[in-house]
């Protein structure tokens, strides 16, 4: 599927990451795709409400904590810089998709990072 959102489809993610040679660019590319399938199923989906919006994110979040020994391997780890980045992202998407109203602390609520 192709992402069809023209905020989306425009945005930089993981552009901090991206800049800081401390993140592989090959493990944050892994992590772009997890932010863009996102979007995917976002759109496939159609969540109705915040709950639905939750689910969705909650599952990136866990693809994103399975990331996380890729980091350590590399020689990095998914720290303050990169969980702000992160979160910020996820808060993104919800803004982009037209929930306003979600709460970044709730759409990465199963990190454990």
């Amino acid at each position: 599927m192709n992402i069809s959102n023209e905020q989306v489809i425009g945005h930089p993610f993981l552009k901090g990451l991206y800049r800081d040679a401390y993140y592989p660019d090959a493990v944050v590319d892994r992590g772009k795709g997890i932010l863009l399938r996102l979007c995917e199923r976002i759109e496939a989906e159609r969540p109705a409400g915040l709950a639905e919006l939750y689910r969705l994110t909650h599952a990136a979040t866990d693809e994103f904590n399975a990331l996380q020994d890729e980091f350590w391997a590399a020689g990095s780890e998914i720290e303050t810089v990169a969980r702000e980045e992160m979160a910020e992202d996820f808060w993104f998407v919800a803004g982009a998709y037209g929930y306003a109203d979600a709460d970044v602390e709730e759409l990465i609520a199963t990190r454990d990072w």
